[in-house]
């Protein structure tokens, strides 16, 4: 297989250094985030809309309501553009022009299909749960035949893509680096907090390992 996902579209021309087209570096970032924003355009007006996903091998999965507009559009074969940023660190410079941000991102592009067959539908459905908080699937109640049919899920496969990554230290221009200025890395994580108790639980109970101890394999 070939392990390369750079095309023409999208090469990084801006800062090509940063950019990287392996599988193992852009699924890395697809697996870590968990929004996405889906831009398209329809009838000459362009959009950009915020959704969870999931990533199934070298496939990406999203999902909403089957009455979206955004996915019975995109299921017809429109162009989109999928991206996911990671946020690492704010990046103080001596000047204010060469301030930044640390970040991974990835850009996907290709054409969407509506998930037709059932199981694969389900098994977009669990990924999407484990994404967001492994273990959690085991131990809730599954999608009803209902749910399944009020829920779309759309396929786009990972054939174009691209990740921009910036790391590291601010890069001032040389003059300024005599500067009496502080300068540095302020670095960004997501941190869980405590669980809160859903008021309606039946009773106390201990809250599931999967919970308590979330964050650790993210």
């Amino acid at each position: 297989m070939d392990t390369s996902t750079q095309t023409e579209r999208t090469r990084v021309k801006r800062l090509p250094n940063r950019g990287a087209y392996d599988r193992e570096t852009i699924y890395a970032i697809l697996d870590k985030a968990f929004i996405c924003h889906v831009g398209y355009v329809l009838d000459g007006q362009p959009y950009v809309i915020p959704t969870g996903y999931a990533r199934i091998g070298d496939d990406l999965y999203i999902h909403g309501s089957a009455a979206s507009r955004m996915l019975r559009n995109l299921a017809q074969g429109v162009d989109v553009c999928v991206t996911v940023t990671l946020v690492d660190g704010l990046v103080l410079a001596r000047s204010a022009f060469h301030h930044s941000i640390n970040y991974r991102s990835v850009v996907v592009l290709g054409k969407a299909t509506f998930v037709e067959d059932a199981a694969e539908k389900e098994k977009a459905l669990e990924a999407f749960t484990e994404h967001a908080i492994p273990g959690r699937w085991p131990e809730i109640r599954w999608p009803s035949e209902l749910e399944l049919k009020a829920t779309s899920v759309l396929k786009l496969p990972i054939e174009e893509a691209s990740a921009k990554i910036r790391a590291g230290d601010p890069k001032d221009d040389e003059e300024d680096y005599a500067m009496d200025i502080w300068a540095g890395v302020l670095p960004l994580k997501v941190i869980p907090g405590e669980p809160i108790d859903d008021s309606r639980l039946k009773s106390k109970m201990p809250v599931p390992e999967h919970v308590s101890g979330y964050g650790q394999g993210r």
